[in-house]
């Protein structure tokens, strides 16, 4: 049913619970007893489970060869974990992922659950990355500055958890979580010297880029057939080789406030060229070695024969 403001009806689920089903009643006094966290897998895939519900009584949940809920009460089931996964109390959001999650806040969890399977473990923690994914698409990704999102609290959340998660959202590595990749040093100069229509700010900025784009492709090129070069250390390799040395403890295009011991670790030096890097540009140095003899050994020959030939 639809309310008049659009929303929809939620259906009312109180202490539902999912139980084995059992043959007798002494299993099922058994059953009550175990420990959220045990072993209460079904003995095949396919043996129903049931759960209950304080209004409703007891429904039956079929499943299929996988151990899959099936059937039309599959649905109450899993509009049930979605309830459990939106609670800010009992899973809060602001946690990286749901395997960063803690242990007491899960078993808090499945305490509403009796049969605490694998299937419902991964099908509660996939409820509870799609409720984030969903505040963050709903709220964070707005076209609003940073202070307007941390004041924009979804209804039923806790200020600081929407809070903490915003400012992952919004740091270096909540954006390499959600790209699936590291961001390099070379990606915040190119965000921070474009116009808003994506063109250089400057000529001279245009042709910095130019040439750090094509240093990249170079050296990703060399990591492509060198397994020892490291596809990480790349954009520092290119920044120092072709902009001036670190200036003392800063760390070029990271903004202020950035340390070299905050971006590479406590007493790295990786900051200059690693070792790895260090061989790649020695054997570079040695094949062009090898090559400058060939060609004077080549000159050397040439010159000899020249001197051999009767005088026209």
């Amino acid at each position: 049913m639809v309310k008049p403001n659009g929303k929809m009806r939620r259906r009312r689920l109180r202490d539902l619970s999912i139980v084995q089903n059992t043959s007798n009643s002494e299993e099922a006094n058994s059953e009550q007893q175990t420990v959220v966290g045990s072993s209460n897998v079904p003995e095949t895939l396919d043996e129903p489970a049931e759960f209950q519900t304080e209004s409703c009584g007891t429904r039956r949940v079929s499943r299929n060869s996988y151990g899959q809920p099936v059937g039309s009460e599959a649905r109450l089931l899993a509009s049930y974990l979605g309830i459990i996964s939106r609670n800010a109390n009992m899973l809060p959001i602001n946690y990286e992922s749901w395997h960063h999650m803690p242990d007491s806040n899960r078993n808090q969890a499945l305490d509403n659950i009796k049969v605490s399977d694998d299937y419902i473990k991964k099908a509660l923690g996939k409820k509870w990355r799609d409720h984030k994914s969903t505040l963050k698409k709903l709220y964070f990704k707005k076209n609003i500055s940073l202070e307007e999102k941390l004041r924009n609290v979804p209804p039923g959340m806790l200020r600081y958890q929407w809070e903490d998660a915003v400012r992952f959202w919004n740091s270096k590595k909540g954006e390499e979580v959600s790209s699936g990749q590291k961001v390099g040093r070379i990606q915040p100069f190119e965000i921070t010297h474009r116009k808003k229509d994506g063109s250089p700010m400057t000529s001279e900025a245009g042709e910095i880029m130019e040439k750090l784009k094509e240093k990249k492709a170079e050296y990703e090129a060399i990591a492509s057939i060198d397994s020892s070069v490291n596809l990480e250390n790349i954009d520092n390799r290119i920044i120092n080789e072709f902009l001036a040395p670190e200036r003392y403890g800063r760390v070029r295009f990271q903004g202020f406030g950035v340390t070299p011991a905050q971006y590479f670790g406590s007493g790295s030096q990786q900051y200059m060229p690693s070792g790895n890097q260090a061989q790649v540009e020695v054997q570079r140095l040695r094949n062009q070695i090898a090559q400058m003899q060939v060609n004077m050994v080549e000159q050397i020959a040439e010159m000899f024969q020249q001197s051999q030939k009767p005088p026209s």
